[in-house]
């Protein structure tokens, strides 16, 4: 039997913590608008926070499948983006010290890295383990973002349902880690937002803002967002200038937002499509914001 805690390294100094939050996204599953990369990068970049243990992840990537980016010079390798999963210990604008752990989603030792991460939890202390992704799905944006929330507790939620029933997916490390540390009493939730599927492959800041408010209600932690608003507000101010200039996409985006109000009023609680002849496909609109999208990324 391999022992979990060979899978990571702590720091020297790690703090004694009282029941902090361990905030989690790994790089490499769905996460559609970037929701979940764009949320705790936001919090990396505002908050000051420090590295409390990193892991092995010779031992849980491949690497001829996620290929590190290396630099050449003239004759010469001169450096080498070496991948890095890591726990950053930060406190949020209260005071309140909290844990972030990102990095890429490990490719191998699924079952050996979530007991990694439950020693860990042990280890910090930790009371929650919280995660946050984005899913596309076939609504507009000029609606409230939806968010499907799920834990080892209803209590968790507060009872919250969502409009999915019983389904089957390709699973992730952060869906393994809520459930078998759920399935031991740990106290485990998720929240994955509701992203316009034709602005699923962009950056959607809007996303990352709806995550972290949904872990504040869960959580109590108090965040900076001011930059991540602003940035909000300019995506969707760039989006609707592409939507403007097009008469085709505004009847796209016409047609998605009359079913998203029936669904809302309860007319067809099943399913989000109201009416799926008249529903455009994800294809369809993606291929109007290609060039919107190219545009961005030249800028």
């Amino acid at each position: 039997m391999f022992d979990p805690t060979d899978l990571y390294e702590l720091a020297d100094d790690v703090p004694e913590l009282s029941d902090p939050v361990l905030l989690y996204h790994f790089d490499g599953f769905v996460d559609a608008g970037g929701a979940g990369r764009l949320a705790l990068g936001h919090l990396l970049a505002e908050l000051e926070h420090r590295v409390v243990a990193t892991f092995d992840v010779d031992r849980l990537l491949d690497y001829r499948s996620r290929r590190p980016i290396m630099t050449f010079d003239t004759d010469r390798w001169v450096d080498c983006e070496s991948p890095r999963l890591a726990v950053h210990v930060v406190e949020d604008t209260t005071g309140t010290p909290f844990l972030v752990m990102s990095g890429p989603e490990p490719d191998r030792e699924w079952e050996l890295f979530t007991r990694a991460v439950g020693t860990l939890a042990d280890r910090l202390g930790v009371g929650k383990l919280v995660t946050v992704h984005g899913i596309p799905m076939a609504v507009p944006h000029t609606r409230p973002l939806g968010i499907t929330p799920h834990a080892s507790r209803p209590e968790l939620i507060n009872g919250q349902t969502s409009s999915f029933g019983r389904v089957q997916v390709p699973g992730s490390v952060a869906a393994l880690i809520e459930h078998r540390l759920g399935g031991e009493g740990r106290d485990a939730l998720g929240f994955a937002v509701h992203v316009p599927h034709y602005l699923a492959q962009a950056e959607y800041p809007h996303a990352a803002v709806s995550a972290l408010e949904a872990v504040t209600r869960g959580t109590g932690l108090v965040f900076p967002m001011d930059a991540l608003r602003q940035a909000a507000v300019r995506t969707t101010a760039e989006v609707e200038e592409q939507v403007q200039a097009s008469a085709e996409l505004l009847t796209a985006i016409s047609g998605l937002e009359q079913q998203y109000d029936a669904f809302a009023a309860g007319s067809n609680r099943e399913n989000l499509m109201a009416e799926p002849s008249q529903m455009p496909t994800g294809d369809e609109l993606a291929a109007q914001f290609e060039r919107f999208l190219a545009e961005r990324d030249d800028e």
